[in-house]
């Protein structure tokens, strides 16, 4: 039987995506999607299953952080192996299983049933969004990776416009269960179209040499060139997991708008990132992504210290602070990850987002646990201590501004060693 064809970095002309591009970039941003909505439908499912569980809020408090935890294992476990077979392959498999795990969920009617569905959904989904990346580096040459990342970020942006909305009113109308089934529905025509419509991606396989999986997990964490990639995306990671727990509880007690204005500030928010988003990925393919990480490092600061510090506004006010801030934040991840694809060897590349990963899951849970030590609740029901958690963001952005820096320095000097000397 002959083998599979290699699909390797497909040609782009005058730095456009081809057609197959752009087939690729919808549907990994597609994934993307189910995989993030399924993770954020559960805080504001919260309301619905704690009373029809019987189950106190630190019940439901594990089975949230289950998820997060499976997947951070999940991605090192993974890591051994995702660059020994077709990428398309491994990222049908872990999809087919998110999507099995998510039905439990639609199925379970237990407190310890619905905990090991998470589990079993945290252990499969955790490592897609790994592949998803893997799959973008792999056939997107580095002109055109600012503009796919872009894309693909898109994904966080619609699950809050398109997927809440749409999740919620399902459960408001049906019961809690509801969601869970709508996006395995879903998901399963996304996972049919991609099964159809996306090549083998098995060029990574080229020259490859047998390796024991542990020996290529261990190879990939301690190398040199990728230690400075994981330290910066711990730093990354950390500052948006400890805002966003608390973000609606400082709008209600401390800004002063009603919980009925939330679903508003989402929408609005989500709909500029998306319209941002791929503008933001083309920027960093015109100017470059040092130059923007900077700029949206800059502003990511300034915004942050003025949410974190807010008093009473209006709710035009808070949303244009809101949107401003996340501009920042994608300004920083959108031209990151189209750096960070530029680390690992094409070898580890799937190894490589897959510990990334599991390094921005585990840093999430942690950094929620430590911001719920630095905020509190007052007698007159305000967050307090918020602004705390500001200045902690702050630092850390600059620490990565730092890392940023050198891992983009470390980059160009491969690029550099690799290009043919001049002729005379």
């Amino acid at each position: 039987m002959p083998d599979a064809p290699k699909t390797t970095i497909e040609p782009a002309t005058a730095g456009k995506f081809s057609g197959y591009q752009k087939l690729v970039a919808g549907l990994l941003a597609f994934l993307q999607f189910a995989v993030i909505l399924d993770f954020m439908v559960m805080a504001p499912l919260g309301a619905l299953i704690i009373p029809a569980l019987a189950i106190t809020p630190a019940r439901f408090g594990m089975i949230v952080s289950a998820y997060a935890f499976s997947a951070g294992l999940s991605g090192l476990l993974a890591a051994g192996f995702a660059d020994r077979f077709d990428r398309k392959k491994l990222l049908l498999f872990f999809y087919v299983g998110f999507l099995a795990g998510t039905l439990w969920c639609g199925l379970a009617q237990t407190f310890p049933s619905l905990l090991l569905a998470r589990i079993v959904t945290g252990l499969f989904g955790g490592v897609i969004g790994s592949v998803v990346l893997a799959i973008a580096t792999d056939l997107f040459a580095p002109a055109l990776r600012g503009r796919v990342m872009g894309i693909i970020q898109t994904a966080f942006s619609a699950s809050q416009v398109l997927g809440l909305p749409l999740a919620l009113l399902a459960s408001t109308r049906w019961d809690w269960h509801a969601p869970f089934f709508l996006l395995v529905g879903l998901g399963a025509l996304g996972g049919l179209l991609v099964g159809w419509r996306l090549k083998p991606v098995t060029a990574h396989l080229d020259g490859a040499h047998e390796v024991h999986p542990v020996r290529h997990l261990v190879d990939t964490i301690v190398s040199r060139r990728h230690l400075p990639a994981f330290a910066t995306t711990v730093l990354l990671t950390t500052g948006g997991f400890m805002i966003m727990p608390f973000s609606s509880v400082f709008i209600v007690n401390n800004v002063g708008l009603a919980s009925t204005d939330l679903p508003t500030i989402y929408l609005l928010t989500g709909l500029c990132t998306i319209l941002t988003a791929p503008l933001v990925g083309k920027m960093v393919d015109a100017v470059g992504r040092m130059p923007v990480f900077l700029a949206g490092s800059g502003l990511s600061i300034a915004m942050v210290l003025v949410y974190t510090n807010l008093g009473r506004v209006s709710l035009p006010v808070l949303v244009l602070v809101n949107v401003t801030m996340f501009l920042g934040i994608f300004a920083r991840m959108i031209p990151y990850q189209a750096m960070s694809a530029s680390v690992p060897e094409p070898r580890m590349r799937g190894s490589f987002n897959a510990i990334s990963a599991s390094i921005q899951q585990l840093s999430g849970g942690v950094a929620a646990v430590i911001a719920g030590h630095l905020v509190s609740i007052g007698a007159d029901g305000r967050l307090h201590g918020f602004n705390r958690v500001g200045w902690v963001l702050v630092a850390t952005t600059i620490a990565g501004a730092f890392l940023v820096n050198q891992v983009n320095r470390e980059i160009r000097k491969r690029s550099t060693a690799k290009m043919p000397p001049a002729t005379p």
